[in-house]
């Protein structure tokens, strides 16, 4: 990227950019096109939740339906729910990860500086 002289090719560096820009979209729509599941009571509840976080579908087994206990049906799908985007956090994690390190994510340590790395 340095040129002679020391002055950065400009030009270069937009390319870069946009590559990255390029990666990151094509990743964000990978991610909005897929379906991670999360579960809970051992798989009486089951969450579908798209890679971008967005409810998709959710399954209750009759057996967990029960008209006098609805707070645990209730918690039984909020902790489904949780499951499945916690799930979805980790795709987007290892989807978006690598693209964000060549963003600047990987800064160097600034130990020397109070609150600025270790």
């Amino acid at each position: 990227m340095a040129q002679p002289g020391g002055g950065f090719d400009l030009s270069q560096i937009m390319q870069q950019a946009q590559q990255m820009q390029q990666k990151l979209v094509e990743a964000q729509e990978e991610l909005a096109n897929t379906e991670v599941t999360g579960t809970s009571g051992g798989g009486l509840v089951t969450a579908t939740v798209s890679g971008d976080s967005q409810l998709k579908s959710l399954s209750i087994d009759p057996k967990v339906v029960d008209p006098d206990d609805v707070e645990t049906l209730s918690d039984l799908v909020v902790a489904a729910v949780r499951d499945a985007s916690a799930n979805a956090q980790k795709l987007t994690e290892q989807k978006l990860g690598p693209l964000a390190g060549g963003l600047g994510g990987g800064m160097p340590d600034l130990g020397g500086f109070p609150g600025l790395g270790g």
